[in-house]
């Protein structure tokens, strides 16, 4: 890897950290437009989820104050189930028509909820926390993004931004570790990509520290339009690459 190459990828680790660390998902969304041209698919998906094993973990201490075991446990059992099935389905459903759906979603939620107001927030039992959870599982086995919809649903349940991270980080955390064995059982972790980890860490742990000091300075409301700004990014993510090149 030549100098330049390795400086795009350095800086793209520092801000897909700030990124991270300010609303607490997305990096993946942030360095794989960078990552997907100077690396393999297999190596950046394996570099995301190393980082977010270590982000995520970091994140949720630095929120254990606000942590509820039996809040978020739903959604990782959830999760649990729902992974492997979204994997599972991977070989019997064409993924892009998947992605075009839920990235539709995507831009019409985070579009009506950046125009309008904050909705009424919305009561619901153990069982609709476990539906979501095997939803938001089954979405991130077949794409990868295991953030939006447990994002979304700890919007719509009228959290503050401090109970919203300490529930959907704990359930992406969950997804990675997941992930993370079927990497490693795959043999997709090799000394190339260990050392290109260990030389990004000091660039995502600056990105992080700057992110979490953002978020600091962020009330309620704000932190509901960062998430949103979000989720409209990587609902056009999903959309924008199936229709261009269909």
């Amino acid at each position: 890897m030549d100098g330049m190459v390795l400086g795009l990828f350095l800086v793209s680790t520092f801000f897909g950290g700030a990124v991270s660390g300010l609303a607490g998902f997305a990096m993946g969304l942030v360095v794989s437009g960078i990552w997907l041209h100077i690396l393999t698919p297999v190596q950046t998906a394996a570099l995301i989820v190393g980082y977010g094993l270590l982000v995520q973990s970091y994140s949720i201490w630095k929120l254990r104050h606000a942590l509820s075991w039996r809040k978020v446990t739903p959604f990782i059992i959830g999760g649990v189930v729902g992974v492997p099935a979204g994997a599972a389905l991977l070989s019997h459903i064409d993924p892009s028509y998947l992605r075009i759906g839920v990235g539709l979603l995507l831009v019409f939620y985070s579009t009506y909820g950046l125009a309008r107001p904050v909705l009424k927030p919305m009561d619901a039992g153990v069982a609709a926390d476990v539906g979501i959870g095997v939803i938001n599982g089954v979405l991130g086995g077949m794409t990868g993004l295991a953030g939006p919809f447990i994002t979304i649903w700890c919007q719509l349940r009228g959290w503050s931004k401090d109970e919203q991270r300490a529930i959907f980080q704990p359930v992406i955390l969950a997804a990675f570790v997941l992930t993370a064995m079927s990497l490693s059982v795959a043999g997709a972790i090799n000394a190339e990509l260990i050392k290109l980890y260990v030389y990004g860490l000091p660039f995502l742990a600056a990105g992080v520290w700057s992110g979490l000091k953002l978020y600091g300075h962020l009330d309620d409301a704000a932190f509901r339009k960062v998430i949103l700004v979000l989720l409209l990014l990587s609902g056009v993510v999903l959309v924008a690459p199936e229709l261009m090149f269909r």
